[in-house]
């Protein structure tokens, strides 16, 4: 291979890397529907960016390829190391504390993983899953379009970063994300077009593939508009989905999208606390707001939505009667104004007997007391007529035990533990009535017994995780407390289901805020003539909780006693008075606490994009002025210093190594780019000129450095045995000699058409006898060692 064809051989391992990394990174954007801030986006560029440095370095010293991709993802690792722990070799390497430290990072990235409710924040968890997330789609993209030349296939990458928010976001992904990710792949297979027709110009060209309407740029640019174009009215991608029954009548099965323990477990682990709601209507009385009901055990110590909910049954105007629901009760009309709460539920208080000023699209399951939509939806102030009565615990006594109004799938108990049943059996025994019988399964659960509130429990699941908190740790908060007890409640007889929804929340002004913090679940059993009645075994203390006056009549462990402060659990700026003592507030009319979304940027942001910005307002007319560029360069060595010095130091110092060491390299190339320029363009410097003292570095690049009291003919001769010069070469060689002396001594002032074609012959020919030693590459000896120039 010539030089002259060399550009063309190494397009692809020079520039489509540096096209992948950027495709990646505008594909990555798609992480903004998940992710808060954009933060994490400088993050994902940091990997990419070690990721494509790698291997550019690497394939420039012709590594091999399953190297190159080892080689990435150690390097990446490295990163990893140097961002998220400090107890790496010289803060970089990976060693085994740095290991266990990355362990623990990850522990804490899966646990993000469960309980997060997209979007998510900026945590250091959620970066560290986006850097080792991004990174590895780095490695592959680079490994496709680089290594395997299939710069096509790396679209299937693409697609999994776009799918897997696509799944977890409640809205559509950011239009701009699609755009960003379309156009850039769309660059990615036209640069790798117009290399191939670089390679394959002396090809014949196929009919209709040159420019215009026809080229192949125009045609993936067509088919990719028209693929946006389709799929962004004939889908939805990014929303929940529908729920089940999402057939007419409710009659198809479909998978529900809320997962609703892990929506509960986010709003109780995030550090902010948002408003949810703006309640007006309903008292003093601390009641629950109900949003949904799980009637499924699933046999696993979890429980499950059901599977099919029916949308026959509008949520306008007057609503049936549930089972067990005879249609009495004083109407209470309750206003209900959602405020940052995008879902697809409209809770509701009690038992809801009129809804007014809900949107069309909104239905209502009397069996399970809900009321929803097929998509998540921000809903308007609504207003529900809701039946607060609660019954009497002697009216509860004597209720009986006749279900068969009852859907059968609130009494499957198939499956429960037999130590469970043992349990629920002991806690029963000698309770006549069904009442008695859940009043004692609820005071198990009292403090006084062990149990302890708190939310910074482990959130494992199943069987297992059932029996400890049952007979082990007896820690949770309301999820464990709602699961176990609905269990029990099964194992006993009692059919019972887990509701999800919000406490009561506080006073503020002429409402009640609810936020993220109220999130809370509880139990509801089934009484025949009288419906479902509430339970809560959660042992709050801090006034969220509510007690009925049908358990709270003294017969029940209070389960606000035994609890110490360190146990009531506490969000960031959640208000942890009463509601009475809300109400004595100097400004009553106060908004809750949001949450702060304010970002602080570093000064080394801001530093670094000064000095990138003087940078590249140097860099662009250095095309004119060459001598700009050795401003333009050291100011965008410190600006990207400053940059990495907001993620880490280490790295910002690293890459300041990295830097001053590759400056030989950097000079070096400047120089073949500057000779190889003036051959390639007459001008003020003669052609015959730049070649040779391009070959005179070459040839002291490899350690045989020719004196500058040597003749033209004798430094040719010197070069053509101490490098072994093949046959070519030496031929192109003499050429190259005549030219020179020609130009030198003849006063010839018109370029040798000959010249360009024989030092590119030669130049090829010192690279196949006399191939540059890595250490020639990183320090090469005619920059590190300067000396005159003999071209004269």
């Amino acid at each position: 291979m010539s030089e002259q064809e060399t550009p063309q051989a190494q397009w692809s391992v020079t520039v489509t890397p540096v096209i992948a990394a950027l495709t990646a990174l505008c594909a990555s954007t798609a992480l903004a529907g998940v992710i808060e801030g954009m933060r994490w986006l400088g993050y994902a560029g940091i990997a990419l960016m070690v990721v494509t440095a790698t291997g550019l370095g690497l394939r420039a010293l012709r590594t091999p390829t399953l190297l190159v991709a080892l080689a990435q993802l150690f390097a990446l690792l490295c990163l990893l190391v140097a961002l998220f722990t400090s107890s790496g070799i010289l803060g970089l390497f990976p060693g085994p504390k740095s290991i266990g430290d990355l362990g623990t990072v990850l522990e804490a990235s899966v646990e993000a993983v469960r309980v997060g409710v997209p979007p998510v924040p900026a945590t250091t968890p959620v970066l560290c899953l986006v850097v080792i997330a991004i990174g590895m789609v780095g490695v592959l993209v680079d490994t496709l379009a680089v290594a395997a030349g299939t710069p096509a296939a790396c679209g299937l990458v693409l697609l999994c970063v776009y799918a897997v928010p696509a799944s977890l976001a409640d809205e559509m992904l950011p239009w701009w994300s699609f755009v960003l990710g379309a156009s850039a792949f769309a660059v990615l297979l036209a640069v790798d077009g117009a290399h191939r027709h670089q390679v394959w110009r002396n090809r014949p060209v196929m009919p209709g593939t040159g420019r215009g309407f026809g080229s192949p740029s125009a045609l993936v640019s067509a088919a990719l508009a028209l693929g946006l174009l389709v799929g962004a009215t004939a889908t939805a991608v990014g929303t929940v989905g529908s729920l089940p029954g999402g057939g007419a009548g409710g009659g198809a099965a479909g998978g529900l999208a809320l997962k609703p323990f892990t929506a509960l477990r986010g709003m109780l682990s995030q550090g902010a606390n948002v408003e949810l709601f703006r309640v007006r209507g309903l008292g003093s009385e601390g009641r629950y707001l109900r949003a949904l009901t799980l009637p499924r055990y699933d046999g696993a110590g979890g429980w499950q939505a059901a599977e099919a909910l029916p949308d026959n049954v509008p949520a306008i105007g007057d609503l049936p009667l549930g089972p067990g629901d005879d249609g009495g009760g004083l109407v209470t009309p309750i206003e209900i104004e959602p405020i940052n709460s995008e879902d697809l539920w409209a809770p509701v208080y009690g038992t809801p007997r009129q809804l007014r000023d809900l949107p069309q699209g909104m239905f209502y399951d009397p069996s399970g007391g809900m009321v929803y939509s097929r998509n998540a939806r921000k809903l308007p102030k609504y207003v529900e007529e809701a039946d607060l009565s609660q019954p009497e615990a002697d009216d509860l006594r004597t209720t009986g035990t006749d279900y068969g109004e009852l859907d059968p799938a609130y009494l499957v108990n198939d499956g429960i533990d037999p130590e469970v049943v043992a349990l629920a059996e002991r806690l029963v025994a000698g309770k006549s009535t069904a009442f008695d019988q859940a009043v004692a399964i609820q005071e198990y659960f009292a403090p006084s017994n062990g149990f302890l509130y708190r939310t910074e429990t482990s959130q494992a699941t199943g069987v297992e995780a059932l029996k400890d908190f049952l007979f082990g740790a007896k820690i949770g908060y309301c999820e464990q407390y709602a699961s176990a007890m609905a269990i029990l409640a099964r194992a006993a007889g009692l059919p019972s289901r887990v509701a999800i929804g919000y406490t009561a929340g506080y006073q503020a002004g002429d409402y009640r805020s609810i936020t993220t913090q109220d999130a809370h679940a509880w139990v509801e059993i089934f009484f025949p003539g009288e419906g479902w009645v509430t339970f809560d075994p959660t042992p709050l203390s801090d006034g969220r909780g509510y007690q009925p006056p049908y358990v709270d009549d003294g017969t029940s462990t209070d389960p606000s006693t035994g609890v110490t402060e360190e146990e009531i659990p506490t969000g960031a700026d959640e208000p942890t008075s009463s509601p009475q003592d809300e109400e004595t507030t100097d400004d009553p009319g106060a908004a809750p606490p949001t949450e702060d979304t304010g970002l602080t940027i570093p000064w080394t942001v801001w530093v670094g994009l000064g000095l990138l910005i003087v940078a590249a307002a140097a860099a662009v007319p250095a095309r004119r002025q060459r001598a700009l560029l050795w401003v333009a360069v050291p100011l965008g060595i410190l600006a990207v210093f400053f940059l990495l010095g907001a993620l880490s130091w280490w790295l910002a110092a690293l890459w300041l190594v990295l830097s001053i060491a590759a400056v030989p390299a950097a000079v070096r190339g400047w120089q073949r780019h500057t000779n190889r320029h003036a051959l390639a363009v007459p001008g003020v410097v003669d052609p015959a000129t730049a070649a040779w003292r391009e070959l005179i570095a070459e040839s002291e690049d490899r350690g045989v450095a020719v004196p500058p009291s040597d003749t033209v003919r004798l430094a040719a001769r010197r070069m053509a045995k101490e490098h072994s010069l093949d046959e070519p070469g030496r031929h192109a060689l003499r050429t190259v000699v005549d030219s020179v002396e020609r130009s030198w001594y003849a006063g010839r002032t018109e370029p040798d058409p000959r010249l360009r074609a024989a030092f590119d012959e030669v130049v090829a020919g010192l690279r196949r006898t006399s191939p540059l030693a890595f250490k020639s590459r990183v320090m090469p000896r005619s920059v590190v060692r300067r000396r005159r120039g003999t071209e004269e």
